[in-house]
């Protein structure tokens, strides 16, 4: 199937982010985190992001207004419109006699609920790492932080991927290194949950990565947020301060393509700690 025909129905569907990797690029993956677990004839990961607009993080930055970021930066943005984006292609791929089998981004640190079906068989549920898979297809890397980084918009985005038997040609992966140096990441974190520093290399991208203490994120009242899914799946951190504070250093150092007339942070970053009661502040 021709890539150019997938990525127009990709656009026309609303979707701002767009990058297909071949099967292969999964080679390295064990059987519970690869996509032909869930779909043996795979040939083809697309994977679909839109973006979150910059004004969603506005009132999380001024500590005035969180309800706008988890309707149209979380909860909206990925159950519906995001969402919406997905079974369109997927039905694209279909009406074009492809089998298309449309993923939400799911936590993959969510243990199985189940037991194997057959011999050699993983238990179910198997989930896909959807950022491993993005930086597969070219959408974006892994950055300091633990999270998605993409060129247009740093950290700004949600993403869902489709598996399909359709053989498309891949995207390029992305070569330029977008996240700032660990130097200027590792002070992000107020609680200091970055614990350590790891290399970590996805189809031969090297991306110097920070082990992160999730047990203390989750514990943090400075925009994160409990993960929606499953108390495993790692806290959203898109809001929190540490991912406000990388979004602002990315678009200062020239490393985001979307621009704007003002910057994110004009003020000093407000910071709650753990044992503060936010309310009463």
């Amino acid at each position: 199937m021709e890539l150019r025909d997938v990525r127009a129905a990709a656009e026309q569907a609303g979707a701002d982010l767009f990058g297909v990797a071949n099967i292969e690029r999964f080679d390295e993956l064990p059987l519970e985190r690869h996509p032909r677990a869930i779909f043996p004839e795979t040939r083809s990961v697309i994977v679909l992001g839109r973006r979150i607009p910059r004004g969603a993080l506005r009132g999380v930055e001024e500590g005035t207004n969180f309800s706008n970021y988890l309707l149209y930066g979380l909860d909206w943005l990925d159950n519906r419109f995001t969402s919406l984006t997905t079974i369109q292609v997927a039905e694209f791929l279909e009406d074009s006699g492809w089998e298309a089998v449309p993923l939400p981004n799911l936590p993959p640190e969510v243990p199985p609920m189940g037991v194997a079906v057959r011999p050699k068989a993983p238990r179910p549920n198997v989930l896909l790492d959807h950022e491993d898979a993005a930086v597969r297809a070219g959408v974006g890397e892994i950055g300091y932080c633990d999270c998605l980084l993409t060129p247009r918009f740093g950290t700004r985005q949600r993403i869902q991927i489709i598996l399909t038997d359709a053989e498309i040609e891949p995207t390029p992966l992305l070569t330029e290194t977008l996240s700032p140096s660990a130097e200027r990441c590792r002070t992000l974190c107020p609680l200091g949950a970055f614990v350590g520093e790891q290399m970590r290399t996805i189809c031969g991208k090297t991306m110097t990565v920070a082990q992160v203490d999730y047990a203390q994120c989750r514990t943090c009242k400075n925009g994160a947020l409990a993960n929606r899914q499953h108390p495993a799946g790692r806290p959203d951190r898109v809001a929190a301060t540490c991912l406000r504070g990388l979004l602002d250093l990315m678009e200062r150092e020239g490393k985001v393509s979307d621009r704007f007339a003002t910057p994110l942070r004009q003020r000093t970053a407000w910071v709650v700690k753990p044992d503060v009661d936010l309310y009463k502040l």
